[in-house]
């Protein structure tokens, strides 16, 4: 059995069949259970509670992803300090959707995603670049989507 590492510290085990479930999720997060279970040989019941033991560990997260805001962005970030106490702030942003501590160029990536530019310019100017700690940014602007999957993390 494959450990997994979870985002609160620790492993759960992940068998053939929860990755199997977990493909069956990324391919389409509202597929039915019984469809689940067909696919993977189990019960409607077995499936149900695999995934409700998967979401209680923390290994997966069920969520609808919208293409509503029109402008999102990557930034790197640069830090002088404790760049962990940046990260706290940032996490606390509901814009952001993404972050992670970094080795290279940057300390931290962020994603975030806004209304329009206007939303956008507040987000870097009056809220990332006003955190202690924050000493770079660097924007890249998303122009087009090319590809976003969601189909990892299971091999």
């Amino acid at each position: 059995m494959a450990g997994r590492e979870r985002a609160n510290g620790g492993t759960f085990p992940l068998d053939d069949v929860s990755k199997a479930i977990i493909e069956q999720l990324q391919q389409d997060g509202r597929r039915a259970y019984a469809t689940i279970g067909k696919a993977v040989g189990l019960s409607e019941a077995a499936v149900r509670q695999r995934v409700q033991r998967l979401v209680d560990a923390g290994v997966i997260q069920i969520v609808a992803v919208t293409d509503g805001f029109p402008r999102a962005a990557m930034i790197g970030i640069r830090c002088e300090g404790d760049m962990e106490l940046v990260a706290d702030k940032l996490e606390a942003m509901p814009e952001i959707d993404y972050l992670v501590i970094t080795a290279g160029q940057y300390d931290l990536l962020v994603e975030v995603v806004c209304e329009d530019d206007e939303h956008l310019l507040e987000v870097i100017n009056k809220r990332i670049r006003a955190i202690p700690g924050v000493v770079h940014t660097e924007t890249f602007v998303y122009l087009r989507l090319r590809k976003q999957i969601y189909t990892w993390g299971t091999r």
